[in-house]
């Protein structure tokens, strides 16, 4: 059994950076699975108010051998070369406690456009900053964490713990609003 964080949409915001870091710290999970957009805040999304990209690279690096990343759309090359973890893997298939999941960002494949996914697998993604848990197709799964420092729709800043075949959402402060 593993216990991992999920989050998306950091968007160079050392604010926003830290707690998560902290909430991951405090809950004793195994893993950081970042679904992209980790420095840059991107030309459609305003600059988040803790912008400081070179703080968050500072932050992260000394949990690369901690984190599993896939690239958003606002990751380039030039930031794989600042950080010490791969980011630049479109998608990856994740095996959890027998759940199959394929983790991307969510600018590729989408519940509109998902990757081939067998009966009852997990469409992991980011990029909409708006937590989501619903089913599609052929019995599969989409979820969606939310975005750590740019939410939208109304919702709050947020992440997922994984733990024992089930999918807490929390905000940004550690209070748990959905289990799945």
């Amino acid at each position: 059994m593993m216990k991992i964080l999920i989050a998306s949409d950091i968007h160079g915001d050392f604010e926003c950076a830290s707690r998560l870091v902290e909430a991951y710290r405090a809950s004793g999970a195994e893993r950081l699975v970042l679904l992209g957009d980790i420095l840059y805040h991107g030309p459609r999304n305003d600059l988040p108010t803790g912008y400081a990209p070179k703080r968050v690279i500072e932050l992260l690096n000394p949990l690369k051998n901690e984190i599993l990343c896939v690239r958003g759309n606002c990751d380039t090359e030039v930031d794989q070369m600042v950080l010490d973890f791969p980011i630049l893997a479109d998608y990856a298939w994740l095996s959890l406690d027998g759940l199959s999941v394929f983790a991307t960002h969510g600018h590729k494949f989408d519940k509109s456009n998902p990757p081939p996914l067998k009966e009852g697998d997990i469409l992991l993604c980011g990029h909409t900053h708006i937590p989501a848990a619903e089913s599609f197709g052929n019995g599969n799964f989409y979820i969606n964490p939310g975005s750590v420092s740019i939410p939208k729709n109304g919702s709050e800043k947020s992440y997922i713990i994984y733990e024992n075949r089930e999918f807490t959402f929390c905000t940004l402060d550690g209070a748990v609003y959905y289990n799945l």
